[in-house]
C-alpha cells in the first residue's frame, strides 16, 4: 500500500511554518505563526499571529530560525507540536 493512501479514520497532521521567538526552555521552542486576514469592511489585509510551543528534541533551534512544525500528541500542558525541520537559519548575531 502506498504512503498516499491513508488508513480509514486516520487524519493527516497539520504542518505550519513560523519563526522561533524563544529557545530558553529545555527541548522546547516558542514559535510565532503569522497569517494575513482580510478585514470584513475595509478589505485591507491585517497581520495576525499565534504563539505555539513546539518540542525540539536536540535543542538545535535558535531565535530567528524559520521552522516547520507539525501536530503531535500532547507532550505537556501547553505543548502539542513538534519541530519537523529547520527551513532557514537566522543570521549570526554578535
Amino acid at each position: 500500500m502506498s504512503e498516499d493512501m491513508k488508513v480509514a479514520g486516520e487524519k493527516s497532521k497539520r504542518t505550519l511554518v513560523g519563526r522561533v521567538v524563544s529557545n530558553k526552555m529545555d527541548k522546547t521552542v516558542s514559535v510565532s505563526i503569522e497569517r494575513l486576514v482580510k478585514h470584513r469592511e475595509y478589505g485591507k489585509y491585517i497581520r495576525r499571529s499565534n504563539k505555539m510551543m513546539a518540542h525540539d528534541e536536540k535543542n538545535e533551534c535558535n531565535i530567528g530560525d524559520r521552522v516547520a512544525i507539525s501536530e503531535c500528541r500532547p507532550i505537556s500542558k501547553n505543548k502539542a507540536w513538534q519541530v519537523v525541520e529547520i527551513l532557514e537559519r537566522a543570521p549570526e548575531q554578535q
